[in-house]
């Protein structure tokens, strides 16, 4: 995929009901860790996907075939091409997040079901003050970002971190003169947040909607051997919303689930 690949194939999956995805492709095409691939049939992109390596870790995501294409080996093509590229740059472990549909596919392709991602939604509270322990991002944030996001995901994403992380973007709890917890939002929307205390990240996730109106829907995904998250999601007023698995192939990721409380997008963790 280049650059100019990009509208045509944001144009091609909102006409095929899988909504906007331009601004992730944006991101893809102009960043070095990223491997966008595209399908081209008679100069129409008929399909897409997306490699990101996160130092050992590569995830693997919007793999998308066009309706009337389906069927025809164009989505095992898409992940192989997509497989390669990451297993070149260095990647010891797959990942990715599946529908029903393509989780067959990734089965027959060596991928082995790990957990699930839950995902849950709560509405704005915009006459509620957030805590006072959460703050704007400041630069001398990222190592200890860094640091808590390669415990929780056992990825390396601190580049990522440093591509997004603004005063505008991202917040942290600050305990002790410490950061405890962070959450970094994409431009697509999506918002990465980890923390190891369930009340820190609760404490972010109540910043989020304090900044957010009443009509807005806030979303936290965590998986599923997270209990205690889950009863503290479920105490706070958010609720259930929809489910997804995470399939692996490779080698074992070491990473802690339940210090995950969002994700930047189900492409790239």
């Amino acid at each position: 995929m280049r650059p100019a690949d990009v509208e045509p194939a944001a144009a091609a999956i909102r006409l095929d009901d899988f909504g906007d995805r331009r601004a992730w492709f944006e991101f893809a095409t102009s960043y070095a860790g990223c491997h966008p691939f595209v399908a081209d049939l008679d100069d129409r992109i008929v399909g897409t996907g997306v490699g990101t390596r996160n130092g050992p870790v590569g995830w693997i995501g919007a793999i998308w075939v066009a309706s009337d294409r389906r069927g025809h080996g164009i989505g095992r093509a898409l992940t192989e091409a997509v497989i390669s590229a990451l297993v070149d740059g260095g990647v010891r472990s797959l990942v990715l997040v599946a529908s029903e549909d393509g989780r067959r596919l990734y089965e027959r392709m060596g991928f082995e079901l790990q957990t699930w991602y839950d995902t849950f939604e709560a509405p704005g509270t915009p006459d509620v003050a957030p805590p006072s322990e959460v703050r704007p991002f400041r630069r001398a944030d990222l190592e200890a970002m860094a640091s808590l996001d390669r415990v929780a995901t056992g990825e390396d994403r601190a580049a990522i971190l440093r591509r997004f992380a603004r005063a505008g973007t991202a917040r942290v709890v600050e305990r002790d003169g410490a950061v405890a917890g962070f959450v970094v939002r994409a431009p697509w929307g999506g918002a990465a947040t980890a923390a190891p205390e369930p009340e820190d990240a609760l404490r972010l996730l109540a910043a989020r909607r304090a900044a957010a109106p009443s009509d807005h829907l806030v979303r936290a995904a965590i998986p599923r051997e997270h209990e205690a998250g889950r009863a503290a999601l479920l105490r706070s007023g958010f609720r259930p919303a929809w489910s997804a698995p995470r399939l692996v192939r490779g080698q074992p990721v070491r990473w802690q689930p339940e210090q995950l409380w969002g994700q930047f997008n189900m492409a790239m963790g």
